[in-house]
């Protein structure tokens, strides 16, 4: 019998943001000894510290190579296990440290495909899923031919941020050159424009499909659709909504069809994966727009869980935990609909107590944020519930901020 299978694992998570408090507890709760990595700008959050073994920050501005030194520290009185990211802008940083310690798991080849959006995209490319047109912000013979051969309007995004964080919307040639000069005037050489990705914008409506996966299969999805895009909430705030979607339906299985293909196409083996795509206004279609190997943010996976009553967090720590990890499918305790609307809030403590109605599962905290969540068996409940509290948002909560142009 191997010291791994008569002792505790040890498992140390990456979290540059707070998140996966869920996946922390499940572990603990399994008997494992958790260190968890975070950085200074979060050490006073709500971390389960009744969880934790050890909690370590890391100053803000720490790269990789802090992040397998500390890792090293460690690892000199405790065997180390497992390396887990439970943030996107952590997910090389694991697979790096990974690798120099011999570890099994995401190799860092892979987790590029889930942070790069340019490799990303070729690889979706590659594999034959619709995408929109796209060329990386290098060569100017290249972007010239773009623009002229592509009508407007055009996305200029990070190939390595988040959500709608760093997104420039271009109407004519003149927009995308303005920027890109923009760009190569900043301080930081990450931030140049090569370091960007152009790429036809299609308008539609945008969906998101969270997975589970396991010896390379999918064996849980949720799909979702967005009541507007995060780019739009990013850039005109409002109210950011999201509910389960007709189960069973058209919809719902050709996204489930191209979620399959596209990670079994990136070559996710283990874990957790969130999904984006848009149907087309145009021609209907079904077009890919970025995929990351963790669980959804914005409270999609509390979303997933009053709807299905699975809760991604601690599923994925149990197949991160597993020797072998499970081939059977996950079924959902319940198929019933669920939906999240969510705002920047003027108060910094918003009082939603007079939302009462009965379908109302799960009211957030968090300071400067308003979000309910409500779940029924009826989608049309949840669609109604939601468009009435987007427009009581609006007058008793509503903030807008600018739209970030980097993560903080």
């Amino acid at each position: 019998m191997s010291d791994s299978e008569t002792r505790p694992l040890n498992v140390v998570c990456l979290a540059t943001y707070f998140k996966g408090v869920d996946f922390i507890r499940e572990c603990k709760s399994r008997g494992c000894q958790v260190v968890l990595i975070t950085k200074e700008k979060t050490l006073g959050e709500d971390w389960p510290r009744e969880s934790l073994d050890d909690l370590v920050a890391l100053p803000n501005d720490a790269g990789p190579d802090l992040f397998i030194h500390l890792v090293s520290l460690l690892a000199r009185q405790t065997k180390i296990d497992r390396i887990v990211a439970l943030e996107e802008f952590d997910v090389i940083t694991a697979a790096q440290i990974r690798e120099h310690f011999c570890l099994s798991g995401m190799s860092s080849a892979t987790a590029r495909l889930f942070r790069d959006k340019l490799a990303m995209s070729a690889k979706v490319k590659e594999a034959g899923i619709n995408l929109p047109d796209f060329v990386p912000l290098v060569n100017h013979d290249e972007v010239r031919d773009f623009v002229d051969r592509i009508p407007p309007p055009w996305v200029i995004k990070p190939r390595s941020d988040v959500s709608a964080i760093g997104i420039k919307k271009g109407q004519e040639p003149g927009d995308v050159w303005r920027a890109i000069d923009e760009l190569d005037r900043r301080e930081r050489l990450r931030e140049h424009s090569p370091h960007y990705l152009l790429s036809r914008f299609i308008p539609g409506d945008v969906f998101h499909v969270d997975s589970l996966v396991s010896n390379a299969r999918v064996i849980f999805a949720g799909a979702n659709k967005y009541g507007r895009s995060p780019m739009d909430v990013a850039h005109k705030g409002g109210a950011y909504i999201s509910h389960t979607i007709l189960r069973g339906a058209d919809d719902e299985k050709k996204l489930f069809e191209i979620n399959r293909k596209l990670l079994k196409a990136l070559g996710l083996e283990t874990g957790a994966a969130h999904a984006e795509f848009i149907r087309s206004t145009a021609d209907g279609e079904f077009y890919f727009l970025e995929v990351a190997a963790r669980v959804g943010g914005a409270y999609i996976a509390d979303v997933l869980e009053a709807a299905s009553g699975v809760n991604l967090w601690r599923e994925w720590a149990r197949l991160e935990l597993a020797d072998k990890p499970a081939a059977a499918k996950l079924l959902p305790a319940r198929k019933e609909y669920a939906g999240i609307v969510l705002s920047l809030a003027k108060q910094e403590y918003p009082d939603t107590s007079s939302y009462d109605d009965p379908e109302v599962v799960c009211r957030v905290k968090k300071k400067h944020h308003a979000g309910l969540i409500v779940r029924s068996k009826k989608l049309e409940r949840v669609q109604e519930l939601l468009t009435q509290y987007t427009t009581r948002f609006a007058e008793d909560f509503e903030a807008v901020l600018p739209p970030l142009e980097r993560a903080e």
